[in-house]
């Protein structure tokens, strides 16, 4: 009987990992390999670690966690999840059996729902991208577009005037939002193509352009997607969390679920996705279920 199961060994996983190893339980992290971010080179906005590759902080965080006696860590992919009667959690994987625990973290992450447009899911994460926060600093000032519709536009177009006062909404239909919006790409010159995107064009992940249903090439280096997104695993529900209209899981301020014994943290619950955000709500819960088990309750 481990004391806690941790499903997702990405940061948040990790960085649980790391404070209930210090605080000397019993703990499994399964794990994947197919963390939300391997599509990008570079991590940014991340004190310390500005610009290192994301597989590089992985791989280091996992060395320092695993010089914990109290903690292992599998590759791993979690099939089933369930709470026994007894109150544990027994976890199922493809090919190590099942593990049972007292607690369960779930640290599963999320997936994005990339439009079936080819060349899009090569340039996602280089040149396609979606966080100004993340990412937009090495691309500022440059031509970019905003692959948007709706009127969430509005918000959009006015945190990427900060980065770029060159910008171009693509509505990939027609345009769906007010005159309220209309009148502030007006303002700021900001044209609108309606037109179906059918193609992205690019060198090795960099755009270089978007080719058009009508036939017509538009030149563009940059474009910031904001794409949907679902729960990359299925155990959440299969466990009865209470998922939010957001698609994130519930969470209390310690991290709890909605299900008693079951903590969820980074992308899979925590909003906006960011570096810092996923290993801080990790820390934060490993510290909370070291709470809950040394008081045992």
């Amino acid at each position: 009987m481990l004391d806690v199961l941790i499903l997702g060994g990405s940061y948040a996983g990790l960085s649980a990992a790391l404070a209930l190893g210090r605080a000397r339980r019993s703990v499994l992290v399964l794990d994947a390999g197919r963390p939300r971010n391997r599509f990008t080179p570079h991590a940014h906005n991340l004190l310390l670690h500005d610009g290192d590759a994301p597989a590089d902080l992985a791989a280091r965080a996992r060395q320092q966690v695993a010089a914990y006696p109290t903690v292992q860590l599998l590759e791993a992919q979690a099939t089933a999840a369930e709470k026994r009667p007894d109150g544990s959690f027994a976890v199922a994987t493809a090919a190590h059996g099942t593990f049972v625990a007292s607690r369960l973290l779930l640290a599963t992450g999320l997936r994005d729902e990339l439009p079936p447009v080819p060349g899009f899911a090569e340039c996602w994460g280089k040149s396609v991208i979606h966080c100004p926060f993340c990412h937009g600093y090495e691309v500022a000032d440059q031509p970019t577009g905003i692959w948007n519709n709706g009127p969430e536009v509005e918000h959009h177009v006015k945190m990427l005037l900060n980065w770029s006062r060159e910008l171009t909404v693509f509505t990939n239909g027609p345009a769906t939002f007010g005159p309220d919006v209309h009148a502030l790409l007006q303002a700021h010159a900001i044209g609108v193509v309606e037109t179906p995107v059918t193609e992205l064009l690019h060198t090795s992940g960099q755009l270089t352009g978007l080719r058009l249903a009508d036939g017509r090439t538009q030149p563009l280096p940059v474009l910031y997607a904001r794409l949907p997104w679902q729960q990359a695993s299925e155990l959440p529900q299969q466990l009865g969390c209470e998922i939010t209209e957001q698609v994130l899981i519930r969470t209390d301020a310690s991290y709890r679920t909605t299900v008693p014994g079951v903590y969820a943290a980074g992308d899979c619950a925590v909003a906006p996705p960011q570096l810092a955000l996923a290993i801080a709500a990790g820390n934060l819960a490993g510290a909370s279920l070291s709470r809950e088990l040394i008081m045992g309750s």
